[in-house]
């Protein structure tokens, strides 16, 4: 495995993707990739499956500070009461006496973000919570981040994959010691069927998923979290570090244009930030 080192923290490159995975599917997926040599998982309030994450880890035999485990507080818990409150039940779900991170889900536009920065490093000075951190938040909306936050921010987590471009929100993460984390890294499945990675993985023996997932990793300060369910998924998506993309096949890859379901897709973010649902 290797590793983003952002804001003190040591966040495994590759971590798995828990979003509409619910259940018993969820506990076995998690079970599955921890048992693969996965250490770092995201999961979310929101997602409703904290509970079942728990019970993954808890049957797991992995010891709890080896793995890297995040959650996020949904915009309806961003004040700050809510926000420990939120935290509270989210670690009791887990079953963990602590968060590796805890991030911001989505900023909201009548709540100050450092309202919630505040009650987050309270839950970090109080032992539950070691790193703090956002997501899907745009490049000015992070450096206000990390102007107020009293600790430090070490991950944006946004939507990133070969049919977006995210330079400049990256440029703007190097430059505050942020990690990107990508989430559906993927692009829901659009990759699978793109004759552009099918030719470059050829010459690697890899598939379009799997270097797709490499040139993320591959960019300086890229955390990925791909969602899967199935051992061989999971295996697949881990086995993104035997192999280097040249610089022709990254411009290859840079210069993919979605088709309209990935380019409505990825108008999804913009849409939620302006509409505090």
């Amino acid at each position: 495995m290797e590793y983003v080192d952002a804001g003190g923290a040591r966040i495994p490159k590759i971590g798995l993707g828990t979003w509409q995975n619910e259940g018993r599917a969820c506990v076995d997926a998690v079970r599955t990739a921890l048992d693969l040599g996965y250490r770092h998982v995201d999961t979310a309030q929101m997602y409703q499956n904290e509970a079942a994450v728990g019970r993954a880890i808890d049957a797991a035999d992995v010891p709890r500070e080896e793995l890297f485990l995040t959650t996020k507080v949904w915009r309806t818990n961003l004040r700050h009461d809510d926000v420990i409150d939120s935290v509270e039940s989210s670690l009791a779900d887990l079953g963990v006496d602590y968060l590796d991170l805890l991030l911001i889900h989505w900023p909201h536009p009548r709540i100050p973000v450092e309202e919630t920065l505040t009650a987050m490093t309270e839950l970090r000075e109080a032992g539950k919570v070691r790193h703090l951190g956002v997501s899907n938040f745009t490049a000015s909306q992070l450096r206000d981040a990390v102007r107020v936050a009293d600790s430090p921010i070490v991950a944006n987590q946004v939507l990133s994959h070969p049919y977006t471009d995210q330079s400049e929100l990256r440029a703007v993460c190097r430059e505050h010691d942020v990690a990107l984390t990508a989430y559906s890294p993927l692009a829901r499945g659009a990759v699978l069927d793109d004759d552009v990675l099918a030719e470059i993985g050829g010459r690697y023996g890899k598939s379009a998923a799997q270097v797709a997932l490499r040139w993320l990793v591959q960019q300086d300060g890229v955390v990925a979290v791909p969602k899967a369910s199935s051992r061989s998924h999971l295996e697949a998506n881990l086995a993104v570090f035997d192999f280097e993309l040249s610089a022709a096949e990254v411009e290859r890859i840079d210069a993919l244009t979605p088709g309209l379901r990935t380019r409505l897709y990825n108008l999804s973010p913009a849409i939620m930030r302006r509409n505090p649902f």
